[in-house]
């Protein structure tokens, strides 16, 4: 392997690995109030919300609440598996027949 390309893949683990780490080891030596916490635990929740809205309800530029947005389609399953099982690999099977089977009509 290139030497080059050696450094580039140590130097861009470095970057990813620091802003992950460097939080983590100063957060842990406080401790973080109750509500502080509860309000964390919808940052996750938030960001895929932000990513999934305009995928899935935004074609072409414009707002596509119709029965031709597939993408809506397929995620309606999709949510229904996430609510009721909580699993992360059965959702993404579920959404990846069901993309399947939307193309195939």
């Amino acid at each position: 392997m290139e030497q080059k390309v050696l450094l580039m893949i140590i130097g861009m683990s470095i970057v990813t690995y620091l802003p992950r780490m460097i939080p983590l080891v100063i957060l842990s030596k406080f401790n973080i109030p109750p509500l502080w916490m509860k309000w964390l635990n919808y940052i996750p929740v938030a960001v895929l919300s932000a990513l999934l809205a305009p995928i899935l309800l935004i074609s072409d530029g414009k707002l596509a609440l119709s029965l031709d947005n597939k993408p809506l389609l397929a995620s309606i399953p999709c949510f229904l598996v996430a609510a009721k099982t909580k699993n992360l690999f059965l959702t993404v099977l579920v959404g990846i027949v069901s993309m399947f089977l939307l193309k195939l009509m």
